[in-house]
């Protein structure tokens, strides 16, 4: 598969995942993440996998000026891209976020400002190159505001929202946006959770529904498949229900 592949937010789980499927088809890829040693200890890795070129860009996503200099040198390096996946962020402590308002600000910013505004860099680029597909990992937890992870939700909802008008803009260029929405997933991010075992999917499952929901041009995914109807029944539930309930 000769296809040139940007991954923001490299070193995370699912994007890994993402990484070592596409390295096995033989892509080029081009990461990006803010840990330059963990960067480098998987770009050696992708790289014995089968991946036919893999560059690597040192940037912390929060650095709004070194996103232009990013798309770039990916850019500059393969000449055109297929496949931008934007797969940074970070699960804040919920409550101290409620008590800690600089805190919830940072937080904030990491997961949805700094994701916007990679999205706004790339969108530029591949408007001016007419096709491809930019890929954005968002969450069920933005499809309604939960007691016990609402400024999570919040940020993810920014960038479902965000993604939604980017999609309407691009498709008039030929450019396809999809918002990836997991649910429980078993990664670095996870480990302090208890989370319910049936309901967990490993990075290379959702990695897998990734990757066929890019080839397919889906607008939106729910992976595992069945948190789209898990979601459904979430947002059906009243408002006058839904605040009484621990979730």
């Amino acid at each position: 598969m000769n296809q040139n592949i940007i991954i923001i937010g490299a070193t995370s789980g699912i994007a890994e995942a993402v990484a070592r499927r596409y390295a096995g088809q033989g892509a080029r890829l081009f990461l990006v993440a803010r840990n330059g040693e963990k960067l480098q200890a998987i770009s050696t890795d992708l790289a014995a996998r089968g991946a036919k070129d893999v560059q690597t860009f040192v940037m912390d996503a929060n650095d709004s000026d070194l996103i232009p200099r990013m798309v770039d040198a990916a850019w500059k390096a393969f000449g055109t891209i297929d496949v931008a996946l934007v797969a940074h962020g970070t699960l804040p402590d919920q409550l101290r976020t409620e008590t800690d308002i600089p805190y919830a600000i940072a937080e904030f910013r990491t997961i949805a400002e700094s994701v916007i505004a990679c999205l706004a860099g790339l969108a530029q680029r591949f408007e001016t190159q007419g096709k491809g597909v930019i890929a954005v990992i968002g969450s069920v937890a933005g499809d309604r505001g939960r007691g016990s992870n609402y400024l999570y939700g919040a940020a993810k909802a920014a960038i479902d929202t965000f993604a939604s008008g980017l999609r309407a803009r691009l498709f008039k260029s030929g450019v396809h946006v999809l918002t990836i929405k997991p649910g429980f997933v078993a990664t670095a991010m996870t480990a302090d959770l208890n989370l319910p075992a049936r309901l967990t999917a490993t990075p290379d499952i959702v990695a897998k529904d990734i990757q066929r929901a890019i080839i397919q041009r889906q607008d939106v995914l729910y992976t595992p498949w069945f948190w789209s109807w898990i979601m459904k029944i979430i947002r059906w539930i009243p408002a006058a229900v839904f605040k009484r309930m621990k979730l």
